[in-house]
């Protein structure tokens, strides 16, 4: 028996509140997965005891077998689960179970509707932890005491997943946590021996710490004796060969080391044996973390020195681009005392770096050979994967190879065809990649550079996430062919136009030089040039940026992050066929300015740009209209 002292009652999280109620209602079919999160938590805290001990072995209070157990009382409904792990403080306890102590919590919530089916998904993607308990349990007691705090008393946390915990000091003389689930009247099931070891043995039977449930026997005298039997199979799932893991087991580590439920979209495991000695299982998942775009916001893959736990989220391994692959990495090399300073100066990871990278970039194109799944991972994904061009030259051209767009090809929004695709549709005499950066994806499809493009047969890119300028920067080209951006300098379309139509494109601009002179006098303070263009069919001017020139979507994004930027002033191009542009010949000096100034505005409104003065662009337009 404990006795409480100290009784102090506290308020949840505001954010913890709201996320308890909904995964209380939107996780009941999946409810099991309580016992897998309590497992796993209790594992991470005999691991990290294990890694604190390697400096200090009276950390163990001469109790060094790690292990879990889990007993359940079927005649109060209760089940019980405890570690002889690291334990907690009374900071701890404030700290770890009365808050969600990851940013951007409140973000998450935000895209929590209330609706069941889609807020069970957002809830995986979060990892439910410990809250998991208050799915099958009415009141939950946490029973703890920090291994190495001999002189301090424990901790009891108590709650009912309402609006308030409770917490005090106890007598524990051990270290380690203790959970106590009082079970609600619709979850008895749980209290059952069966039960309890087919959870185990599906969810947690990688985990390399031995998790026990009691087993009574009673003798021909009648006495009752009480042994604990191992229920998982306490080996650690990376050091098995593959060939003795099963596609479930696999499936259940990752849920394991990433606490989503749902499954994987693939994984490689590989051990490496020669100059260095290293073991890694990495894992695509199947959906994106509420996180991914905070750069600076927790990832990595779980680090072990020769099966000892190292460190949660290892980012040393892969790149930032590759921040969403889950996994493990076991090294022989690496020093057990090794920290995150220690990591950064070890040229040894970079070598495990390099080789995690081409193996992570090896199985995203396997995955691509089944379209439907590299579909998933890419509308999870892709735009983190576009990063990676800039970051990582040295694989820039097998990280184009996994990229995808969308494209006038299929005339769908979806990012679904390669570079490899493209090039195989590329036309005769076509030399180069081309594509056209918009803000969205209906701006780049309308826009009046595709015109020419269209008429001839030949495909363009459409990129329109925020990302693609920048990517486009810095990818220049592929597979030996050079990448062209149809909105900026001249157009060139190589062979694909022949030489009868290319010295009539001449003699139609040689017959407007006239028009031309006019327009760049009418102009000259907002164009850097005016020249007839052979690009537009339908439109009678569109706007071009010079060949090396930031584009509108990258200048708008620097100018939202508060830097300066010059004006540039753009070329703008006529198409001598078209009416207006025809009409405009006739016109005297002030109708013709107007005239200009408005086939300027429109042809910058087309490619999704914005005007300085816009009520001076309406006024002027009325004016044509009413003459």
């Amino acid at each position: 028996m404990t006795t409480a002292t100290d009784e102090q009652t506290l308020g949840f999280q505001t954010e913890v509140k709201q996320l308890l109620n909904l995964m209380i209602h939107s996780l009941y079919s999946n409810r099991e997965i309580f016992l897998r999160e309590l497992v796993s938590n209790a594992a991470d805290a005999c691991d990290k005891l294990r890694y604190k001990a390697l400096n200090n072995d009276a950390l163990y209070e001469n109790d060094s077998e790690l292990r879990i157990e889990i007993e359940h009382d079927s005649e109060n409904n209760t089940v019980t689960l405890r570690d002889n792990g690291i334990g907690m403080n009374r900071d701890d306890v404030i700290e770890n179970l009365g808050t969600i102590a990851r940013s951007g919590t409140a973000e998450f919530l935000k895209q929590l509707s209330g609706e069941q089916q889609k807020d069970a998904r957002l809830i995986g993607q979060f990892g439910v932890g410990f809250y998991s308990a208050f799915i099958v349990a009415d009141e939950v007691v946490v029973r703890t005491r920090k291994a190495g705090d001999q002189q301090e008393a424990g901790v009891e946390w108590r709650s009912r997943g309402e609006g308030e915990f409770t917490i005090s000091t106890i007598e524990r003389p051990v270290h380690g946590t203790e959970i106590e689930l009082h079970l609600k009247s619709d979850a008895t099931e749980f209290a059952d021996d069966y039960r309890l070891k087919s959870l185990i043995r599906k969810y947690s039977d990688h985990i390399d710490i031995p998790v026990r449930m009691p087993t009574t026997q009673e003798s021909d005298e009648g006495e009752k004796t009480v042994t604990w039997e191992t229920v998982n199979e306490a080996q650690a799932l990376w050091v098995k060969p593959k060939s003795e893991v099963t596609d479930d087991e696999y499936k259940n580590f990752y849920k394991h080391v990433s606490h989503d439920y749902t499954d994987p979209l693939g994984w490689s495991h590989n051990k490496v044996e020669g100059k260095l000695e290293y073991t890694s299982l990495l894992y695509v998942p199947g959906r994106a973390p509420f996180d991914l775009y905070q750069r600076d916001g927790a990832r990595g893959l779980k680090l072990y020195v020769q099966r000892v736990f190292i460190m949660d989220d290892a980012e040393q391994f892969l790149p930032l681009y590759l921040r969403f692959i889950k996994g493990v990495v076991d090294s022989n090399d690496l020093s057990l005392n090794v920290s995150r300073e220690i990591l950064q100066q070890d040229p040894k990871v970079e070598s495990i770096k390099s080789a995690l990278t081409k193996r992570s970039l090896d199985m995203l194109k396997k995955l691509s050979k089944d379209p439907e799944a590299y579909q998933t991972f890419w509308t999870q994904f892709g735009s983190v994967l576009k990063e990676g061009p800039g970051e990582d030259y040295a694989n820039r051209e097998k990280i184009a190879g996994l990229l995808r767009f969308a494209s006038t090809h299929s005339d769908s929004a979806q990012q679904d065809q390669s570079l490899e695709d493209y090039i195989g549709r590329m036309k005769e005499g076509q030399q180069k990649i081309y594509y056209l950066v918009a803000d969205g994806y209906n701006a780049a499809s309308h826009s009046p550079h595709l015109e020419i493009f269209r008429k001839k047969g030949v495909e363009v890119l459409l990129l329109s996430d925020r990302v693609d300028e920048w990517l486009m920067s810095h990818l220049t080209e592929y597979d030996g062919r050079q990448f062209a951006d149809i909105a900026k300098g001249d157009l060139d379309l190589g062979d694909v136009e022949d030489e009868e139509e290319k010295q009539a494109q001449e003699e139609s601009a040689k017959a407007k030089e006239g028009l031309v002179g006019r327009l760049q006098g009418a102009l000259e303070e907002r164009v850097q040039s005016v020249r007839v263009t052979h690009r537009l069919t339908d439109s009678p001017a569109c706007v071009v940026l010079p060949e090396n020139e930031m584009g509108y979507q990258m200048r708008r994004m620097m100018e939202a992050a508060g830097q300066p930027l010059p004006d540039v002033k753009p070329i703008l191009e006529i198409n001598p066929d078209h009416v207006l542009v025809n009409r405009l010949d006739g016109q005297n000096d002030e109708h013709f300015n107007d005239m200009a100034v408005v086939l300027l505005d429109q042809a910058i409104l087309a490619e999704g740009g914005q005007l300085d003065d816009p009520a001076a662009y309406v006024k002027r337009l009325n004016k044509l209209l009413a003459l």
